[in-house]
């Protein structure tokens, strides 16, 4: 994901220096042009905005506020754009230090696969203070195909993205529930994909995983099953603190669970596979 947004910002006319922790993974973006940094805090020195995109939240505070860490090399008045899918409360934490230090952190989640990233056609949300909003907007457009505004809480737009990728997962159950029932009544699960996503369910969601759950073949990888996991996770931690209940996030927290525990190398909505092995399939 990461590789494919530097891409779009270097296509888009813009100066980029780029660390990633698998130094040959910047191989690529140096071809186009990017410099390579050895470590965080040489990528961002003199930087206006700083862009991340790593796995947890782990990640990302060791890469802000670790040795070599960015967050003490970011320029004042510099701008943080959080891509990560994170806890809300990680996103605020960085923030209160980045104002500390004189420079802004915007959360700016992303919806949209590798090859959606790598098309431009990514959804953003942001939140933050509302001026470093403004002035992250032209970057923004330039990975996706729109951005939307969730107000100056930093958390917020973190909300958003575990709200999203609940949604996801919980599209995800339903079809394979619901593929899995129309094959044991003899029905192929491929023709009533068919049908449902020509009419009641004629979206890209239903389109996309769902023709991974109807074939039952999880490839290429989008995102991991672990990756996932960790976010319902958050998703659960969030519902804990605000006194939500989410059966449906524990039922999708439990299949990622036993996906990642057989070692399954398939896209997180692999997850199907447990509704079908369930039913004798």
């Amino acid at each position: 994901m990461g590789e494919a947004m530097a891409e779009n910002l270097l296509k888009a006319g813009h100066r980029l220096t780029v660390y990633n922790r698998t130094v040959s993974k910047a191989a690529s973006l140096k071809k186009l042009g990017a410099s390579v940094a050895t470590t965080p805090a040489e990528a961002v020195a003199g930087a206006a905005f700083v862009f991340t995109m790593v796995t947890d939240d782990a990640a990302l505070e060791e890469l802000c506020l670790g040795p070599d860490g960015l967050l003490p090399a970011l320029p004042a008045g510099a701008i943080h754009a959080s891509c990560s899918t994170v806890a809300p409360d990680t996103n605020r934490r960085l923030a209160e230090a980045h104002s500390r230090h004189g420079s802004t952190l915007v959360a700016t989640p992303v919806f949209g696969k590798p090859d959606v990233a790598a098309a431009a056609k990514l959804w953003l949300a942001a939140s933050g203070e509302d001026s470093a909003r403004r002035k992250l907007r032209p970057l923004l457009n330039a990975l996706g195909q729109g951005v939307y505004d969730f107000g100056d809480d930093p958390g917020a737009a973190s909300t958003v993205k575990l709200c999203g990728n609940f949604m996801l997962g919980a599209a995800i159950e339903a079809m394979a529930e619901a593929f899995t029932l129309a094959q044991k009544s003899g029905l192929d699960r491929q023709q009533v994909y068919e049908f449902f996503t020509s009419t009641l369910f004629n979206t890209p969601i239903y389109k996309g995983y769902g023709k991974l759950v109807a074939e039952r073949h999880y490839q290429p990888v989008g995102a991991a099953p672990a990756i996932i996991r960790k976010d319902m996770r958050l998703v659960l931690d969030e519902s804990r603190t605000h006194l939500v209940p989410m059966p449906f996030a524990n039922i999708l927290h439990d299949h990622l669970s036993t996906t990642v525990a057989k070692g399954e190398k398939v896209d997180w909505a692999g997850f199907a596979e447990r509704i079908t092995d369930g039913a004798g399939l």
